[in-house]
Order: C-alpha cells, then structure tokens, then sequence
C-alpha cells in the first residue's frame, strides 16, 4: 500500500526554503530577545548607580526608603531632590538623542550620521541662544519653543541644501552639508555667547551639555515629547527597512518616501529639540549607540530602535556619573564627557571600510 506523502514532500520549493530558514531566524531573535534583555539588565545597573553615587555615596537602602517615603534624611532629599529627577532627564534625553540618530543614520543611509553631525543640535542651541540673546528667555520652559524651532530648521536647510543636484541626497552630500552648516551655526552660537555677559551666565552650563541643570519641572513636558517621538519612530520602522535598500526599491515594495521623511523630521525634531532644551548639545550618543545596536541585531530597524531605547540611555547616564566622580567633589559636565568619548570612537569609525554603507 502506498505511503501517503508527508506535509513536507508536497510542499513547494518557496515553502521548504521557508520552512528551512524558520529555525534560525528563531535562532536569530532568540539571540536578539537574550541582548535585550541584557541591555534592560545593564540600564537597571546604570540608574540605580547614579541614585547612588555622587558628590558623596549614599546607603542602598535610602533609595528605597526615599522611594516609598519612608523618613526624612538628607540622603533623602538628595535623592529626591536632586538625584532621580537629574537620572530621570538622562534616561530621557538619551532615548531622545539615541533614537533621533537611529533615525537620521537610516533616513539618509549614512552609519556616520548623527544629530550632532548634520547639524541639528547647533540648529537648536542656536535658536536657545537667539532666544536669550534678543528676546530675554530663562526659564527651561522658554528654551523648548526656540529648540524646535531651530531643530526644525537645521533639519529643513540641511535636507534642502544636501538634496541639490543631479545625484539627490547622498549620505555624503548630507553629511556635507550638516557639518558646514552646523559649524556656521556653533560659530554665531559662540560669538552671541562670548559677547554678551549676560547670555554667556544664562547658558554656562548649559551651553556645555548638564544634566544637572535640568530642572525637575521640565521632566513633564520632556517625557511627552520624548514618548510621542518614540512612538512615531516605532510607526516608520518598518519603511525605514524599505527605505535602506535605496528609493528605487522602497517605491517598488510599496513605501510611502514622502509620508516616511515628513514623520521622520517630526520625530527628529521633537526628540532634538526637547533634548537639548533639557541639556544642552550633547554629541556622539545618537552616533555610537545605533552602531552597537546594529552590530548586535542586523539590520532591521525595530531591533535597532529597540536596543537603542535601552543602550543610549545606559551610555549617557553612564557618562553623567563619570563626570561627577573624576573631580569630585566637583563635576564635569556629560557633553564633555561624551565629547572624550566620542571623538576616538568617530575617528575610528570612518576608518572602518564596513563604516561607509548600512
């Protein structure tokens, strides 16, 4: 009697190819599950020790006693006061400057593309600073208006100027671009600050890149900017897996290239803006930490974006407690920190051939 043919032989060649690839693409996000939730792991480890550590050490058990109020010592005022909301605007800002470089890198093909580098930072610093300058803002509140504005714009210029020519927006046309006018803008920016005293003691810290003068008010509107860019960002992922194998070939898979850019420069301009106006201009977090994200997972861009939600944080908080213990009982502001950090890590990426295409 003739055996009756398995699923498996009466399958097409589509479907055996199909069956044979599932086994290690679950392989593949197993992997990818397991690092993630490393990286939760570490981003736990990162803002418990910036509870702890600062200008002096404080017991583990105050953090939970502040927590949960459980009586008043100066350990718990520091924590509250100073310490969670200071943890709280990094791990914000971080996701911010982390994701809006995802972003940036996949939207213009460029793994070397950052908001620092296309100019975006200097374009929001440069409206704070107009601001101060010309129309007597102060108040953090004040700064997050003329940080869009100027994220905004940075953005638009930039995207216009780097689009002219026969051959359209290349990654370095771009990149050009960004750096040209983003070093225009820094050298107005410093001019403004370094001729009128009072602008200069308004934007000290700030100017630098600080945590520390984050206001704890500021967190509300901070944390709804940053959420509403996240959720954008995770809305055009999927077109942005289309719109890395280049315009041609996103068009023919059905993305919407004018749809995916427009929502793109909103979430870029929501998360820059807000995070400098918290900050200042902090570079090099949304150029390092989706590189390590797509060493990690490959190239799709709702794993990039997910590690980076995670890693840019760690990496930002990370440099916040460096700068509060290299000098204590001083600190070094988190721009320059990430700037020590940062550089070698660009150089050595341009260096890198793997580091020209995504």
């Amino acid at each position: 009697m003739p055996s009756t043919p398995t699923v498996s032989e009466t399958a097409s060649p589509a479907e055996k190819t199909g069956q044979a690839a599932a086994p290690g693409l679950m392989r593949v996000n197993s992997r990818r599950i397991a690092g993630a939730v490393a990286a939760l792991a570490l981003l736990a480890v990162v803002l418990t020790a910036s509870l702890l550590l600062g200008s002096r050490e404080v017991n583990p058990m105050s953090i939970i006693e502040a927590l949960t109020g459980q009586g008043s010592t100066p350990d718990h005022a520091a924590i509250i006061d100073f310490r969670a909301p200071r943890t709280l605007a990094g791990l914000l800002v971080g996701i911010a400057l982390g994701i809006s470089g995802a972003l940036i890198q996949a939207l213009t093909r460029n793994p070397l593309a950052d908001p620092g580098i296309l100019g975006v930072n200097s374009g929001a610093a440069f409206a704070v600073v107009m601001g101060v300058a010309f129309f007597g803002a102060r108040e953090m509140g004040e700064f997050v208006f003329y940080s869009f504005a100027g994220a905004l714009m940075a953005v638009s210029v930039v995207y216009f100027l780097g689009s002219r020519g026969r051959s359209g927006g290349t990654p370095i046309k771009l990149t050009l671009a960004g750096i040209a006018f983003g070093a225009v803008l820094s050298g107005i920016t410093q001019g403004f600050i370094l001729l009128d005293e009072s602008t200069f003691n308004a934007m000290r810290f700030w100017g630098a890149g600080s945590l520390a003068a984050t206001p704890g008010d500021a967190l509300g509107w901070l944390s709804g900017c940053v959420a509403a860019g996240v959720v954008i960002s995770l809305l055009v992922s999927r077109s942005l897996n289309a719109t890395s194998l280049g315009d041609d070939q996103a068009a023919a898979m059905g993305a919407s290239l004018g749809r995916t850019r427009v929502l793109v420069v909103i979430a870029v301009t929501l998360l820059c803006g807000a995070a400098t106006a918290a900050a200042g201009p902090i570079g090099f977090i949304g150029l390092m930490v989706p590189h390590v994200a797509r060493w990690i997972t490959g190239p799709d861009q709702r794993w990039i974006l997910l590690y980076t939600i995670l890693l840019a944080p760690s990496l930002l908080v990370g440099a916040d407690i460096v700068g509060r213990l290299v000098i204590r009982p001083d600190e070094l502001q988190v721009g320059i920190v990430t700037a020590f950090i940062g550089a070698p890590v660009l150089i050595w990426l341009v260096r890198r051939k793997s580091a020209s295409t995504l």
